[in-house]
């Protein structure tokens, strides 16, 4: 699967949905998982109590990048840190981080976001 995550984000129907029964998922494999996309992020046999909302060592959800300040989700790790640049939506208001690496929210680290008025 050589598409970008937005191209793929756009055909997302067309992934297969998870199976958690023993399926081999391999890096950079794409599904759907409760009307979510996400990417597999390590080669691992799939378990029914792995989902893909609940592992995150193993997926990370893909969002639609064409929302310019998607709803914050805590990252759990380097894997999905915000890095700087990154805009969210945070309670309501539109933030861009200030740092590489974020991993707190906007209430939790204020120096790491910029709130945009």
């Amino acid at each position: 699967d050589y598409a970008s995550d937005e191209d793929a984000y756009a055909m997302r129907y067309l992934y297969p949905e998870w199976l958690g029964n023993g399926l081999t998922y391999k890096a950079n494999d794409r599904l759907m998982y409760n009307d979510k996309f996400y990417k597999v992020l390590q080669d691992h046999t799939s378990q029914s109590d792995w989902t893909p909302d609940t592992a995150s060592s193993l997926y990370v959800e893909i969002a639609d990048q064409s929302n310019e300040y998607p709803e914050f989700k805590q990252p759990t790790g380097a894997h999905d840190a915000y890095a700087k640049g990154d805009k969210v939506t945070f309670e309501g208001k539109k933030y861009v981080s200030l740092i590489d690496a974020n991993t707190w929210s906007p209430s939790a680290y204020s120096q790491g976001w910029q709130l945009v008025e």
